[in-house]
């Protein structure tokens, strides 16, 4: 899955856990479906009938700061969301999607290049993001090939499960 292709959803700068997955639901679930049907509720309702599976995030600077919880990025992972596309991330944050497998990927200038609705490209391997709207393109940080190998395996848990051969590839899919 080195390219991505989705519509574009747009946030601006510092968007925290609390704005991703509100915690009024902490103690409620910890159901990864029902987790999904919360993301972006208090600042947009219509995220959850708008937005599809794989369709891609694009913000702006220290996207997930706030708390360290986890379910802000299981909760887009499991709505489907294929990629998260910022010009930075908190690292717990960062470190949160990766484990579970979602693409997070730095790319200065893109707040300023993807507008809400368009369709963008992202390219994990290649470290790049394009707008298809306007043929527009700019670089990202490419992900090393260990990440890209943890993402392709599901996240971290399944990729050392892989690794030490306990899940057999195929068993995971």
């Amino acid at each position: 899955m080195s390219i991505i292709k989705g519509k574009a959803y747009t946030f601006g700068d510092n968007i925290n856990t609390d704005v991703i997955y509100p915690g009024k639901y902490l103690s409620i679930t910890t159901d990864r479906m029902e987790m999904a049907r919360h993301c972006f509720e208090a600042v947009y309702p219509e995220f959850m009938e708008q937005a599809r599976s794989g369709d891609v995030i694009v913000a702006g600077r220290n996207f997930g700061c706030g708390s360290s919880r986890e379910q802000a990025a299981t909760c887009l992972k499991y709505f489907g969301i294929s990629a998260v596309v910022a010009e930075s991330f908190a690292r717990i944050f960062y470190r949160n999607a990766i484990n579970l497998g979602l693409p997070v990927i730095v790319a200065p200038g893109v707040a300023r290049m993807v507008h809400h609705g368009d369709d963008v490209e992202v390219d994990l391997e290649g470290g790049s993001v394009r707008n298809t709207r306007t043929n527009e393109t700019i670089e990202a940080t490419k992900l090393p090939d260990f990440i890209l190998k943890i993402i392709d395996d599901g996240g971290l848990i399944s990729h050392l499960q892989r690794r030490l051969g306990i899940v057999k590839p195929e068993e995971d899919k």
